[in-house]
């Protein structure tokens, strides 16, 4: 069946909204908890950094399962929307457990709460990705989809931002347990409302091939796709920087700039500044070509992020101008390689006549929180081997 070139944007819009949800979680999950659990409620920080290493052996399991058995699934609702709403309640509750805990806590808790975190993560997050891949075979067409689904999903990470923000300056009521409270009470309401528009107003495709490989046989077959192979190594040293950065700066802005209410103001100004900076990579890219796109971002996203060395206690303000530049730059990375991820993966399809899309976006996401896990057991094993203490000074 011939596909429309463009997609029409009230598709866009529908489609988006589930990201939403996703977005807004991300961040706080990657840099508020870490601090929260290690700073606040009592743990030790390499005992967290464990933690976070350890729930991504499940996923190693889970990713894939949940990518395959997606691309078998058969329902009168598709193959996706199902994984998607089934996921809905696991993720509120896991939010909610960890985003507004009751102290005492213990290492087993967190652990528990974050293994069904990415649990629900998981059944989200694979099949909407992957339904991306699916809604366009127009390689242009694709970046259009993703970045509006990464416009939408940073709209709501910028909202999310500004209300703790405003706490903070109109009520003077600001923190980090405080910031969690409200980013997770926002997350709990948006995310049943948001994923069940998109199941509800974006149509599926049906006329599918579906997999009928075996799970193993099927996986060495896509490793077989090597320009696939080569994007994910690429894409993995990419979110494991991104993940040390972001695991550390909450410690960063608390501990060496000594600023204890505002770094959600930090946050809200990166997120700001690559939600401005999505449509200007998308028009970019067009024209460059994705690939050196995102290798120029990545250089100058480096570079910039040097400037954090030269900064001290009261040097708050300081940094804002370099984080927004970095999150200007930053925005290529909830973009670009997702459009690319697409198009590779038409590489398969075109061999082996099947629609195997959830599986290679199993493996992506997988590749995603395992540089989400081993960045964050990096930096604060690091800062626990050297004797760093939180609120010490």
């Amino acid at each position: 069946m011939e596909q429309k070139k463009e997609l029409d944007r009230k598709t866009l819009f529908f489609y988006g909204l589930a990201d939403m949800p996703i977005q807004m979680a991300a961040i706080p999950v990657a840099a508020f908890i870490p601090n929260y659990y290690g700073q606040d409620l009592g743990l030790s920080i390499a005992a967290v950094g464990t933690i976070w290493l350890l729930t991504r052996l499940f996923d190693a399991v889970s990713d894939p399962l949940v990518g395959w058995l997606s691309d078998r699934t058969k329902t009168r609702w598709g193959r996706r929307k199902i994984w998607m709403v089934l996921a809905v309640p696991i993720l509120m509750l896991a939010i909610y457990k960890l985003f507004i805990p009751v102290a005492p806590v213990t290492e087993a808790y967190l652990l528990i709460w974050l293994v069904a975190l990415w649990t629900g993560w998981t059944m989200l997050f694979i099949p909407y990705y992957a339904w991306a891949a699916e809604l366009s075979e127009d390689y242009n067409e694709r970046t259009r989809i993703t970045g509006w689904r990464a416009w939408i999903g940073m709209a709501a990470n910028v909202i999310s931002k500004v209300v703790p923000v405003l706490a903070i300056f109109l009520f003077d009521y600001g923190g980090t347990e405080e910031t969690l409270l409200l980013v997770g009470l926002m997350t709990l309401i948006l995310l049943p409302l948001t994923v069940g528009l998109t199941v509800s107003m974006v149509p599926e495709k049906k006329d599918f091939r579906p997999a009928k490989v075996s799970l193993l046989p099927g996986l060495r077959i896509m490793m077989k796709n090597n320009p696939f192979k080569r994007l994910v190594v690429a894409f993995f040293i990419n979110q494991l920087g991104s993940a040390i950065s972001t695991a550390l700066v909450v410690f960063y802005i608390r501990n060496v700039l000594a600023e204890q209410q505002s770094s959600i103001l930090m946050l809200l100004v990166y997120y700001g500044f690559a939600l401005i900076g999505i449509p200007f990579w998308i028009s970019f890219s067009a024209k460059v070509s994705k690939h050196r796109t995102w290798c120029l971002a990545l250089g100058l996203f480096g570079f910039f992020q040097m400037g954090y060395l030269f900064l001290g206690p009261g040097d708050f303000y300081y940094m804002l101008p370099i984080t927004a530049c970095t999150g200007f730059l930053g925005a290529t990375f909830w973009v670009i390689p997702n459009s690319m991820k697409a198009d590779v993966i038409d590489i398969d399809r075109l061999e082996s006549g099947e629609d195997r899309t959830a599986w290679f976006f199993a493996v992506w996401s997988f590749t995603t929180k395992l540089a989400l896990s081993i960045g964050p057991f990096i930096a604060l094993s690091l800062l626990a081997f050297f004797g760093f203490q939180p609120g010490a000074g």
